[in-house]
């Protein structure tokens, strides 16, 4: 059985989603260390924010991939994500 397709808006949701979690954590990143809390309490909950900033770029990309990838048109002009375009993109996650 197939898996359902995602709609770009349900793409889009999740990514936002992802990245409010992150900006909360974030914010939980800076009192805490604002506090003094343990170096290591401080540099997990680190660690978990870049990994979701992460995850949300690697999901908006996949969403490019599968949404935006056009070849160049006959005018010579990108419309859209051309492959050289989406690699750099991906690379800058890197």
């Amino acid at each position: 059985m197939a898996a359902a397709a995602t709609h770009p808006s349900d793409d889009i949701r999740k990514t936002l989603n992802r990245l409010k979690r992150a900006q909360g954590q974030l914010g939980a990143v800076i009192a805490a260390v604002e506090s003094g809390a343990d170096c290591r309490a401080v540099v997990t909950q680190l660690a978990a924010v870049s990994s979701a900033i992460d995850r949300a770029g690697f999901t908006i990309i996949s969403t490019a991939m599968k949404d935006c990838l056009i070849d160049t048109g006959s005018d010579g002009e990108a419309k859209q994500l051309n492959v050289n375009e989406l690699e750099k993109l991906f690379l800058s996650l890197a």
